[in-house]
């Protein structure tokens, strides 16, 4: 991406401080952007900002919505947004406790839902274009043992994505998502290194091998970017074919 693709734009990224956002922050930020990096943990935004003085962090917890609110209203106007702060908690459907589902679908949906809302009525109130990325998941189409309320979360997420996409778009606002399969961060190196799962579910994926995080970021970049001007409530797929079976 051209350093001037997003020059004199500012975005704002969730989930900054590990995996996905984090590196968004930094693909954002090398192509001009002035980013705000959104993290509930205050040493991963030390450890980004140690790497990128020049980034701006936000530490708040997304389920505390008042003080994420006034954090966000400080950072406005924003022009770019990723919405990628994401939890899971496996635990299976008979015994999956209602902390656990009411934490999943609050960072995972309502989050998403409520940062759009206050950035979007900013960028309507400004007669502004803008463009929202929601990172999504194959979970939203893939049933996935022991993650019911992700599941369920990844679902409403591209509902969320496609009805956002029909109504802000009148306002030349765009809504897209990605939907990866299992990505090579560091949690998703944990989660898929036992031999057994992991080779289970590369058999799954015609081209035999999981996402990188680069797979992912510059999917978001070009959603994000002028070259995508066409493109409203697509939810891309990046799976290696995981759900063309």
């Amino acid at each position: 991406m051209a350093e001037s693709e997003f020059a004199g734009k500012r975005a704002l990224v969730t989930g900054a401080g590990k995996g996905i956002g984090r590196a968004c922050v930094k693909a954002l930020r090398e192509a001009g952007a002035a980013v705000f990096a959104l993290s509930r943990t205050q040493s991963d935004l030390d450890s980004l900002k140690s790497e990128l003085p020049e980034v701006h962090t936000i530490c708040a917890d997304v389920c505390n919505w008042n003080a994420t609110k006034e954090l966000i209203q400080k950072a406005l106007p924003i022009d770019l947004l990723v919405n990628n702060a994401g939890v899971t908690f496996p635990e299976s459907f008979l015994t999956m406790s209602e902390e656990s589902y009411d934490r999943t679908m609050t960072v995972n949906t309502k989050a998403a839902f409520q940062i759009s809302q206050l950035i979007a009525n900013d960028m309507v109130e400004r007669k502004c274009a803008g463009s929202i990325v929601n990172v999504s998941s194959v979970a939203s189409e893939h049933r996935f043992i022991d993650h019911t309320a992700y599941c369920m979360s990844k679902a409403a997420m591209d509902a969320l994505t496609k009805i956002m996409a029909v109504e802000l778009g009148p306002y030349n606002i765009r809504t897209n998502s990605v939907n990866p399969t299992v990505v090579m961060t560091a949690m998703g190196v944990k989660a898929w290194s036992e031999p057994t799962r992991k080779k289970g579910m590369l058999d799954q994926i015609p081209l035999g091998r999981f996402a990188e995080e680069e797979d992912v970021i510059v999917q978001i970049l070009h959603l994000l970017s002028g070259k995508s001007s066409m493109l409203n409530g697509v939810t891309l797929v990046i799976d290696g074919g995981f759900l063309a079976h």
